[in-house]
């Protein structure tokens, strides 16, 4: 080595070895800290260096940027990252509710989709914004925090602070230093050189960029369709509950209210629709020299994020004034050409004067727009102004005479018209009381089409669309309240809340409430309830201080508690108690509602008792109300005398959130009435009767044969939706499966052929001569497929040969429409009493037809066939040729589904198991396990099961399956002794 140099010093290698550790750790340290910070280039993880491709799927899924718009000379420049929870400091990003440091006050936001009728886009679609977000700062802050997802961030600038009363001028600028996101808790945090000063106001100025996707259906998307013979796109927006951070960055919580000042930017031959009417137009020239059409809208009133709407689509629209009001009904030009969108429209005005006039609260804004998509996965949305809503909820067309549509329609479209006061006009403060909006306007669709149709028979509808499915899915150890007491929820568990137990539990309890009050003092208090909070925010314990407020003011209504505690008991717990009434002491008690009656509940944490309204008759007579607010009471005038006139029912018209349970003697005095007068009891209360009575012995709260004893009377039964109580409670797929088939289906069929007859004369009779008789009658509508399906798997003749007449008069002349309400049994028995000559025809048809709820129905049907060639082929079919490649309904499970189908299908997977894996995906083949293995009994079973299916699954795979199939098993003996007890009570009453 040559000489040291003459200047400088000299170090050893272990002293160098130890400064080249040190720099390294120094490099390492400042490189942990730049990613902590996001101080980096925003990179997507594929091109970073060092990462494959197996460890860029597992990193967070980071953004790549769009290309940016054009920054002012003026903007500062900005380094805009993303941070995973791993990569940063603890802080306020890493909490899910936003911290209280600012409040908006008003949005000014501008949206550009590069939407174009002659570049339809292929997937996804860019789109540009800007928003401009006056704030009120009540926390000194350098840091901001608002809601911002999947949208790369172009520049950031802080105005202020504004000077009030000067037209927010302003007296400065904030410099933004960084702005950053927290991907895991959806924020945009913009690092400022300075903090905000408390008490005074601010404008955030961003502009941003960012994706539609056809394949979403949350934030901005995409419907591309077809109309009037030409492929086209539109564009939509869906916000709730948290996708307007989708859209624009926002503070996207329902408390933080703010006015907005929409733009939208469209091509000129779109219109663009948002929440207030147009305010004016103008022309935009792009870079290319394009033309634009700039389009702004009138400011909203005080709104929360997840309201705001916008549509750009090529749509025409029908209107009417109401009450000096637009109102516009917007959808694809052949659906207003052949008048679909009339009904909706004729409709509307009128439920928002009943509205208007119910809360004596004029609805609030100038216009309201209505649009029906192609394609809306949420079904409708509220929008405050403008309605969205799938065209299936909206559009009638005039083959839809004689289904249930008419009524479903007028239910959704008084649905949303509700929010418009329960939730747009008051909204809840946070998502866990998101019953206020959901419960409330399910309860008053019920309310608005009673008013309007007032023969329509308001409880046993009520019964059927709401309580009868509630009731199957809550029991005691749901883990779901109404009202959520937790605050803090993540997102995926803030969408969650949209279940059936915000809709359906929630609109039963503002049922209960309206009745055991009284209608008049129940609105009085929504009345109060709403002028007070309008515009504004509320929880669940204000709106039962408007109802103590209502109770407090007269002296006709008594309580045993207040509001508050009456009602928490049944919104802060989850499900329901059986109430039992002992009619020869008077003793009622109450105990929750167990699945299976868990004896054993040691380890169960006991729900507190319910304060019970128990509204009831005695002998045909309304009986004063009463109160069960402890475990057990007794009430003497309850009991019953020898006399066979002496009955009593608890739970009136079922207001009630409960089911009810009688001593031996209470069940056989309702028993003697229903076969000596089943009139005297009213049709509710004959509803009521069969699905408690099989409810709880299903569950182990009474013996099946208790059930059954109901049953003896329905030769005398002329009420349809009874009879598809009945029907659906007893011909089950788990009670008659195949497992107990033999034992059972002979006894069952002279058991209930004896009594169908009745039933049936009056609908056959109707469908033979007079179908439209139906048309308003929704009950028969939606009870009639359960009735025929019956008749017919019962071998009654006289069903067998009215399916053979329907399906030949609509193959011979296809315009002789198979009645829709029973289309699916026809089109079934029609190819199972038949040849491959009406197989073919089916296929057919199948093949020509580009309706997709018609392609279902004919897919199915196509399965109904008896002859297991012709099922072999319709499977070869499904995974070779066309007409079903297109066509996601798994033929294979479909016809493996049916008796016959299932060894044609096990067969037909010996040599096909590839293909058909590769159809319908791996998961397919775990389907056909469990549809194959329906009818398990053994463990033989299962393991011969196993074996056969063993080269097709994974080994994660084979234990979960051996799980399940475990499952179907023990259901299956469960159902095996029921069968059992059920074949000897029909034998002693057959």
């Amino acid at each position: 080595m040559g000489p040291p140099s003459s200047s400088g010093f000299y170090v050893s290698r272990a002293v160098a070895l130890l400064l080249a550790g040190l720099v390294a750790a120094l490099l390492l340290a400042l490189a942990v800290l730049a990613a902590l910070y996001g101080h980096c280039e925003r990179v997507p993880p594929s091109e970073l260096p060092g990462l494959g491709d197996s460890e860029a799927e597992s990193s967070p899924p980071l953004r790549q940027k769009a290309t940016p718009t054009p920054k002012p000379s003026s903007a500062r420049e900005l380094t805009v990252t993303t941070t995973p929870s791993d990569w940063r400091p603890p802080g306020p990003w890493d909490q899910l509710r936003l911290p209280p440091w600012l409040v908006p006050l008003h949005y000014d936001l501008e949206l550009w989709p590069r939407l174009r009728p002659d570049e339809l886009p292929a997937g996804s679609l860019p789109f540009t914004g800007r928003v401009n977000i006056t704030v009120r700062c009540t926390v000194a802050t350098s840091r901001l925090l608002l809601h911002s997802v999947f949208q790369d961030c172009e520049r950031a600038e802080v105005r202020g602070p504004l000077s009030p009363g000067t037209g927010n001028t302003t007296v400065g600028r904030v410099p933004v230093d960084d702005v950053w996101f927290a991907l895991d808790t959806e924020y945009m945090v913009l690092e400022l050189s300075e903090p905000l000063k408390p008490g005074s106001s601010y404008e955030l100025q961003l502009s941003f960029s960012g994706l539609v996707n056809e394949d979403l259906r949350e934030g901005l998307f995409l419907n591309v369709y077809t109309d009037q013979g030409e492929r086209r796109a539109l564009l939509a927006s869906q916000l709730e509950p948290t996708f307007a951070r989708y859209v624009f960055p926002c503070f996207d919580e329902p408390a933080l209210k703010a006015t907005f000042n929409i733009t939208m930017i469209h091509h000129p031959s779109y219109v663009a629709l948002s929440n207030m009417p147009k305010l004016g137009q103008s022309e935009k020239e792009d870079v290319n020299g394009s033309k634009w059409t700039v389009t702004t809208f009138s400011t909203t009133p005080h709104m929360p994020t997840y309201l705001v709407a916008f549509v750009i689509c090529d749509y025409d629209h029908v209107n009417r004034t109401e009450r000096g009001k637009e109102i516009r009904i917007w959808a694809r030009k052949d659906a207003i050409a052949n008048g679909s969108a009339d009904f909706a429209l004729n409709i509307t005005g009128p439920i928002f004067s009943f509205l208007e006039d119910l809360f004596n609260i004029s609805y609030s804004l100038p216009k309201t727009d209505i649009i029906a998509l192609p394609s809306f996965d949420n079904h409708a949305m509220e929008n405050w102004g403008l309605m969205i809503f799938d065209e299936s909820g909206l559009l009638l067309e005039p083959k839809d005479q004689l289904t249930e549509k008419k009524t479903l329609i007028s239910y959704v479209v008084s649905h949303e018209i509700g929010h418009q006061w329960f939730g747009n006009l008051v909204t809840m403060n946070w998502w866990n009381n998101i019953w206020l909006n959901e419960g409330f306007a399910s309860y008053f669709e019920f309310e608005v089409i009673n008013y309007f149709n007032p023969k329509l028979p308001r409880n046993e509808i009520f019964f059927s669309n709401i309580l009868h499915n509630i009731l199957r899915e809550d029991h005691a150890l749901v883990t779901r309240a109404v009202a959520m007491k937790l605050e803090n929820f993540k997102t995926s568990e803030i969408q969650e809340l949209f279940d059936i137990f915000t809709y359906s539990k929630g609109a039963s309890m503002a049922r209960m409430l309206s009745c055991f009050l009284n209608e008049h003092l129940f609105v009085s208090a929504l009345k109060s309830y709403l002028k007070t909070f309008s515009y504004s925010n509320a929880e669940q314990d204000d709106l039962w201080r408007h109802f103590q407020m209502a109770i407090d003011d007269q002296s006709t209504i008594i309580l045993p508690a207040t509001i508050k505690n009456i009602m928490d008991s049944w919104t802060h717990q989850s499900g329901f108690p059986v109430i039992t009434l002992n009619v020869s002491t008077g003793v009622m008690k109450q105990e929750p509602f167990y699945l299976e009656n868990i004896k054993n509940r040691t380890l169960l944490t006991s729900n507190e008792t319910w304060i019970v309204p128990i509204l009831w008759i005695k002998n045909g007579t309304t009986q004063p109300l009463v109160w069960l607010d402890q475990s057990s009471k007794v009430f003497p005038e309850m009991q019953v005398s020898d006399s066979d006139h002496d009955w009593v029912i608890l739970n009136l018209n079922m207001t009630g959130y409960y089911r009810v349970n009688y001593d031996k003697l209470g069940w056989k005095k309702l028993n003697q009435q229903l076969e000596k007068d089943p009139k005297a009891i009213p049709v509710i209360h004959r509803l009521q009767l069969i699905d408690d009575a099989f409810s709880l012995s299903k569950n182990n709260y009474i013996e099946i044969e208790t059930a059954l004893e109901l049953t003896k009377y329905l030769a005398e039964e002329d009420e349809i939706i009874v009879w598809h109580t009945v029907l659906v409670n007893l011909v089950t797929r788990d009670l008659v499966s195949e497992v107990n088939i033999y034992d059972i289906y002979s006894l069952l069929k002279r058991y209930l052929l004896k009594r169908l007859n009745l039933i049936w004369n009056i609908y056959s009779t109707i469908i033979r001569e007079n179908m439209l008789a139906l048309q308003d009658d929704y009950l028969a509508l939606i009870s009639l497929e359960k009735l025929f399906v019956t008749a017919c798997w019962l071998g009654l003749e006289d069903c067998l040969q009215l399916s053979k007449e329907l399906f030949a008069k609509w193959v011979d002349h296809p315009e002789n429409e198979i009645p829709y309400p029973i289309k699916d049994v026809v089109l079934c028995y029609g190819i199972a009493l038949g040849s491959d000559k009406e197989w073919d025809i089916l296929l057919n048809t199948y093949t020509n037809t580009t309706n997709k709820v018609e392609k279902i129905q004919l897919a199915y049907a196509m399965s109904c066939s008896k002859d297991p060639w012709i099922l072999n082929r319709y499977m070869e079919y499904a995974i070779s040729t066309s007409p079903f490649t297109s066509n996601e309904t798994n033929i294979i499970e479909v016809v493996a589904a049916s008796e016959v189908g299932r060894y044609v299908a096990k067969d037909f997977l010996v040599n096909n198991w590839q293909a058909v894996s590769k159809r319908y995906g791996t998961q397919s083949l775990i389907n056909l396990i469990y549809t194959i293995g329906r009818t398990v009994t053994t463990d033989l079973q299962i393991v011969e099961l196993q074996q056969f299916f063993s080269n097709m699954l994974e080994e994660h795979q084979k234990i979960r399956v051996h799980a399940n199939l475990q499952t179907i098993k023990n259901e299956n003996l469960k159902n095996k002794k029921l069968s059992a007890r059920m074949a000897a009570w029909l034998r002693r009453n057959t």
